[in-house]
């Protein structure tokens, strides 16, 4: 004790011992708490923490329990036996251990799960870093509000499969669905199944923030106007495979000259690439070099052995053009605001292209230049 007497005065000790008052029981507890927290404890320092923290755990007062859980919740010096002793105590003190100790092992934490309430369930979806068994028995077993916090922490290790197990229970709770919609990384074959289930501006997110397969996308740009709709250009972006998505568009007849200068005039140059490569029947890194030809022959050449309407030509021109001069200038290419510095510079040279063209490329221009990743036109 001699090192935690250095700590604490002498008034602390006799007030943790010999006092009947519960707040300066509680008071000098949270005192020995924090200084143990912040000690370097060797193994004899460590063993003696262990025993005071067993006996404050035994305390007959609530509020001294709660001290040691609230102080020592994420510290490494709490024991493991005395962690479990306070996660069966009422909920004052066990949340606050729950929810944050590092002290459980993935057992202690699937026994939480299986034997408590929600409000404990929700504690151990909700810690820093749920371990992948952990999650997959909340999955599977866990009521709907701690499967709802679990689905919302990105630092939850869910499978494809306790993913899959989250829908099949939840799929009529919307606010499920959403917390799993905006998980930053999802499985393709969940994102397909959440498009289906989700609101129109939860679906518009999916889209936009997650790769769907091309049949998925085109299928969703082919809904009726008042239903939500994917803009295939946003698509592209978040694809891993480009020239699969673009040979996919192009299996649909979807690859049309009013998708590539909306793509083009949005700095998808990627996909403009591509998309001349799958029509002209020629490899990408060949389209590639004859449409960055800085002479006047090369893009002319590709452009027309794609069959793209010769009317257009300037345009698409137009649209190289500034791609390149942006570029030269410097900055991410793949920037939200590189797309709107290359909205802005080609919509101000007056292209030739059609109406309803132009009436995108403007709608786009009025949105905020990350609306673009989160909303959804349609784009056929």
């Amino acid at each position: 004790m001699t090192a935690y007497r250095a700590r604490l005065t002498e008034s602390d000790i006799r007030r943790l011992i010999k006092s009947d008052l519960e707040d300066e029981r509680a008071a000098a507890a949270h005192k020995l708490c924090r200084s143990m927290d912040r000690m370097a404890l060797d193994d004899a320092g460590r063993e003696a923490a262990k025993k005071i923290l067993a006996v404050l755990a035994a305390d007959a007062a609530e509020l001294v329990r709660r001290a040691v859980a609230v102080t020592l919740k994420a510290s490494d010096v709490m024991p493991r036996e005395t962690a479990r002793r306070l996660a069966g105590d009422v909920d004052s003190v066990a949340l606050p251990i729950i929810n944050c100790s590092p002290a459980f092992s993935d057992d202690d934490l699937i026994e939480i799960v299986r034997a408590g309430t929600a409000l404990r369930q929700v504690a151990v979806a909700s810690r820093p870093r749920v371990p992948r068994d952990v999650a997959t028995v909340l999955a599977a077993e866990g009521r709907r509000e701690a499967v709802k916090a679990l689905a919302a922490n990105d630092n939850a290790d869910l499978s494809e499969a306790a993913l899959g197990m989250v829908i099949d229970r939840f799929s009529d709770a919307p606010e499920v669905i959403s917390a799993l919609a905006y998980r930053q990384v999802l499985p393709l074959s969940v994102t397909e199944r959440l498009v289906v289930l989700a609101s129109d501006a939860v679906r518009e997110h999916l889209v936009t923030r997650h790769a769907v397969a091309p049949e998925t996308a085109i299928q969703f740009a082919e809904f009726a106007r008042e239903r939500a709709t994917v803009d295939l250009v946003d698509q592209a972006r978040v694809v891993d495979d480009l020239a699969g998505f673009v040979a996919g568009l192009n299996s649909r007849r979807v690859l049309t000259p009013s998708l590539l200068l909306r793509a083009l005039a949005r700095g998808q140059i990627g996909l403009f690439e591509h998309a001349l490569a799958e029509l002209a029947g020629t490899p990408h890194h060949r389209a590639w070099l004859m449409v960055h030809d800085a002479g006047p022959l090369g893009l002319k050449a590709i452009y027309d052995r794609a069959g793209l309407p010769p009317r257009l030509f300037q345009a698409f021109r137009a649209g190289v053009d500034t791609w390149r001069a942006l570029q030269a200038e410097g900055g991410d290419t793949g920037s939200a605001a590189f797309r709107q510095r290359m909205l802005e510079r080609f919509l101000s040279q007056r292209p030739d292209a059609a109406r309803e063209d132009l009436a995108y490329l403007l709608e786009r221009l009025d949105r905020p230049a990350e609306d673009g990743w989160r909303g959804a036109v349609s784009a056929a």
